[in-house]
């Protein structure tokens, strides 16, 4: 009787090892698919959940057919993510190919004489004026001067209009996956619902609000705020007269969500038009640049930030440079969206023991649930 019963000990010891390999190898088996969409399926669920309510509220007006009001948000989705990056790629070709002929034409006649103001800089102006001129009057060593850097600049934009590639492609993947999380997306959180009580028990809804407020703090304070100084940019740019104004307003975007980071491309225009004559449009560009799009950080992202999140901007700053190291282009939304959201789970399990009184032990809410509680509070 006793080797029976050690027989079926040992049995079940067998059988429940054997079990556990199986899940750890299927677990494996999982994370290798989908390692190279991770971060495009992630950003797709923190998309979705930002807006959501916006998907609720069109689907309520097509009398609750999902997967219409799913393909329209899609849609918008593509026209507001996906086609602004084509078109920043197309334009980023037709830069570089001009760019080219430009640096063509320069090596081969020279720089154009200096402008008259470079003499007055202060500290080397009279040094760089000397040596522009000299430059200027001898094309062999202004080409010799130039053809070191050429390679390197080369290299670096086949490798930016690679990247820019891949981002359309990641986005575009990123979209997809967004059309099934607002078709199913309610089966989806009562998934969430279930393990989230499993797991955390009755603090579970209290952490998916402090968790949906952070994300929709980031996406809209952060992001949100970038692509408005981006489309800004973009307009003055264009009334500029700034060659390759869509680009630039899209390197305004990337650089908007970085603290103080869109003067570091309107100054240089704002310089370059000096440098080319046109002083009513370097005065005009540095004044909007200043008062708009500038101004537009100032305002807006602390609003917006100070409503859902308040997220240090140091952590915005290490999450887009993170990010972007860890995930590619796409991890310039991903890395300021999981800092976040990690700050704000520390700072609520860093000052409370549980749930404020009335949240305890309530389910888990779905994300029109959650966006209606976060407004109450």
């Amino acid at each position: 009787m006793r080797n029976d019963a050690r027989t079926l000990v040992v049995g079940w010891r067998i059988e429940t090892i054997a079990a556990l390999a199986g899940l750890a190898l299927l677990a494996i088996g999982c994370v290798l698919v989908l390692k190279p969409f991770f971060s495009a399926l992630l950003w797709a669920m923190i998309l979705a959940y930002a807006t959501w309510p916006a998907y609720a509220g069109l689907e309520a007006r097509l009398q609750h057919r999902r997967s219409l009001a799913a393909l329209l948000m899609t849609l918008a989705l593509v026209l507001g993510f996906v086609l602004p990056l084509a078109l920043v790629a197309t334009t980023m070709a037709d830069t570089v190919t001009a760019g080219a002929e430009s640096v063509r034409q320069l090596i081969e006649y020279g720089p154009p004489p200096p402008p008259p103001w470079v003499v007055d800089l202060p500290l080397f102006g009279p040094e760089l004026d000397a040596a522009w001129r000299q430059f200027a009057s001898d094309t062999v060593a202004f080409a010799a001067f130039i053809k070191p850097y050429i390679a390197p600049a080369r290299d670096l934009a086949i490798q930016a209009g690679l990247g820019i590639g891949a981002a359309v492609l990641e986005i575009s993947l990123s979209v997809l996956a967004a059309f099934f999380l607002y078709r199913d997306g309610i089966e989806v959180v009562d998934r969430v619902r279930y393990l989230g009580q499993r797991i955390l028990g009755e603090r579970a809804h209290h952490l998916l609000l402090v968790t949906g407020d952070t994300i929709r703090g980031v996406i809209y304070g952060v992001v949100g705020t970038a692509i408005a100084q981006g489309i800004l940019a973009g307009i003055g740019f264009y009334l500029a007269g700034i060659p390759g104004g869509l680009f630039l307003g899209f390197v305004t975007f990337i650089l908007g969500l970085i603290p103080m980071g869109p003067p570091l491309v309107w100054i240089p225009a704002a310089f370059w038009l000096l440098w080319t004559g046109q002083l009513g449009w370097a005065v005009f560009l540095g004044i909007y640049g200043f008062f708009v799009i500038s101004g537009v950080d100032n305002l807006l992202r602390p609003y917006l930030i100070s409503r859902e999140s308040r997220m240090p901007l140091l952590l915005v700053f290490l999450g887009v440079i993170g990010g972007a190291l860890a995930f590619g282009f796409i991890g310039i939304f991903l890395g300021p969206t999981l800092l976040g959201v990690a700050f704000a789970l520390v700072a609520e399990w860093s000052t409370s023991d549980r749930p404020e009184a009335g949240e305890a032990g309530g389910p888990v809410p779905t994300p029109v649930e959650a966006e209606a509680v976060g407004r109450r509070n």
